[in-house]
């Protein structure tokens, strides 16, 4: 049984909207198919206790569920929460929400403090002088690759072309981290950021960006600030489609465009030890 009190449920069950028997925006195969992804057959009759309602539902899980059960599925559902905006309803994971998932997790609650992370202003001020691609340890043939859309990237930028600049930024950054995680494939499946599918960690190619960055930060290659900041570029591959773009009503910017070229640039700097 998890470790939920009184005040925890109420708390959860706010961020949830969970009080007229659903879950956020699932529906009865959404939400089937969530819960399958951490092994759980949530419509079993274990969970069917007090009803059949997903509400009724997770109030059962939480109740027969460990900690760590209880705790994967919460982190799942922040993470649902933070690059869907089910409903459009733009709701926040907040310090309170990550200390009920840390104590579950039994992990230390990560602080953002100034010291640790910049305001946009001064993440935007760092000059990255002197990008060296060499320590990346990339491929002669994705070296190049990776230049060449440094160089694209350089001119977009200087045309105001922003949008380009985010796909362009987005998919580079994505291949150094591959690159990075093809090295080091130990510590990126053992992080406890790794995406996993049936408690198995996804093969590399199933991974998004966002996966990359939240476990190559937990492993300490890229700092906290590249960690905020990315989210500019988290779903730089759904925008490619208009209708995706359109639906989210995204409409990127130059100074967007700004702070995904320094992501990128700060990665790059993390990865190769010079910052």
């Amino acid at each position: 049984m998890a470790s939920l009190t009184s005040i925890d449920r109420r708390i959860l069950e706010d961020l949830l909207d969970m009080g007229g028997g659903y879950v956020l925006d699932f529906s009865n195969s959404t939400y089937a198919e969530f819960f399958n992804d951490f092994g759980v057959n949530i419509y079993d009759q274990c969970y069917q206790v007090n009803g059949s309602s997903k509400a009724k539902l997770m109030r059962c899980f939480w109740k027969v569920a460990t900690d760590q059960q209880v705790g994967f599925v919460l982190e799942g559902l922040f993470r649902y929460i933070s690059e869907t905006n089910p409903d459009n309803r733009g709701v926040k994971i907040e310090d309170k929400h990550l200390a009920i998932l840390n104590r579950l997790l039994n992990r230390k609650q990560e602080k953002e403090t100034e010291s640790q992370v910049n305001t946009v202003a001064d993440f935007l001020g760092v000059e990255f002088k002197n990008i060296d691609l060499t320590k990346l340890k990339l491929g002669t043939g994705l070296a190049e690759t990776i230049e060449q859309r440094i160089d694209e990237i350089q001119q977009c930028l200087n045309s105001k072309a922003s949008l380009a600049v985010i796909f362009l930024c987005g998919s580079t950054m994505e291949g150094i981290l591959l690159n990075a995680a093809i090295q080091k494939p130990q510590e990126f499946n053992s992080s406890k950021c790794a995406p996993k599918k049936d408690n198995k960690v996804k093969q590399f190619h199933d991974w998004t960006l966002n996966d990359f960055v939240n476990v190559a930060h937990d492993t300490g290659l890229i700092g906290l600030d590249v960690k905020k900041f990315s989210h500019a570029l988290r779903d730089f591959r759904n925008y490619i489609h208009p209708f995706e773009q359109a639906g989210q009503n995204f409409r990127p910017d130059h100074h967007t465009a700004r702070i995904s070229w320094q992501v990128l640039q700060a990665t790059i700097s993390n990865l190769s030890g010079t910052r």
